[in-house]
């Protein structure tokens, strides 16, 4: 009897030491990680998100999705304590595009090392990060920049669009955004998902074509980029001008498809440590 329960006792030992250890990640971001969860509001285009693809494939992991649809890194540095964010092994920070779209300054890296505040993007970065480590020291910071972007128009009011990442807003340009992040993460030796240099995801695809009436026919025709931004759009009179067969690495000239999405799953799990 007492060898059984020995026995028994033992195999919950191994079974239990097998068992891999949870890998808790709290993924920081806007829109693109948001839609993770909410896929009806992308009209149902897309099937997973980045943080889905992940945690397929390492059933360890579990997120926590602080995606915030439209924040900034200021938006985010500004509310940080009032978020709810919570101690992790692993913390991915992926913001940057709206900062550039609504103008706010990226600053210098003075911003971050006087740790200046939440007025530039690098300060508010340095807001975020401060926190992080207040919450666990040891954790793993990746920092993700900004994709590129085409002209963007929201699949649910056309009236919210924007034009791409192919010139500046308010004199700044996306890839200055980009390249601050990148900056902050050779400084601190924080890992760096560049999606904006190295993902292939470039104004060139995303998407196939932008469907826009033709100024001199009023027909509508497929316009590739650069082509589709020379030609006007009216959210009130025109059809919406991405239907489905114009879907390449973006699903609205934005957000990524989930083509996109799965570029942004294997090159974030390329630079997370300690994965097989």
């Amino acid at each position: 009897m007492k060898k059984s329960v020995f026995l028994l006792l033992l195999l919950a030992a191994v079974c239990f030491s097998a068992a891999p250890a949870k890998i808790t990640w709290v993924a920081i971001g806007d829109s693109i990680t948001y839609l993770n969860d909410h896929k009806d509001e992308t009209g149902n285009r897309v099937t997973k998100g980045y943080l889905s693809l992940i945690t397929e494939k390492h059933p360890d992991i579990e997120y926590i999705n602080q995606g915030h649809n439209g924040w900034t890194s200021i938006n985010i540095a500004e509310r940080i304590e009032s978020l709810g964010l919570v101690k992790a092994d692993v913390y991915t920070i992926f913001l940057g595009t709206n900062d550039w779209w609504q103008g706010k300054p990226i600053g210098t890296m003075a911003d971050y090392d006087n740790q200046n505040g939440a007025s530039t993007v690098y300060g508010a970065f340095r807001v975020i990060t401060n926190k992080l480590r207040d919450l666990n020291r040891n954790a793993d910071i990746i920092l993700i920049t900004p994709m590129q972007r085409g002209d963007f128009v929201y699949i649910n009011n056309a009236k919210n669009n924007a034009y791409g990442s192919y010139k500046p807003k308010r004199d700044q340009t996306l890839e200055q955004v980009a390249n601050a992040i990148l900056e902050i993460g050779l400084k601190e030796k924080f890992s760096v998902v560049d999606l904006y240099h190295e993902s292939g995801m470039t104004h060139e695809n995303m998407v196939k074509f932008k469907r826009l009436k033709n100024p001199q026919t009023g027909q509508y025709q497929n316009y590739t980029y650069p082509d589709y931004t020379n030609i006007p759009f009216d959210p009130e009179k025109d059809e919406y001008p991405y239907p489905p067969e114009a879907i390449n690495m973006t699903y609205d000239g934005l957000h990524p498809s989930d083509k996109g999405y799965e570029i942004i799953a294997e090159m974030v799990l390329a630079k997370w440590k300690g994965l097989n």
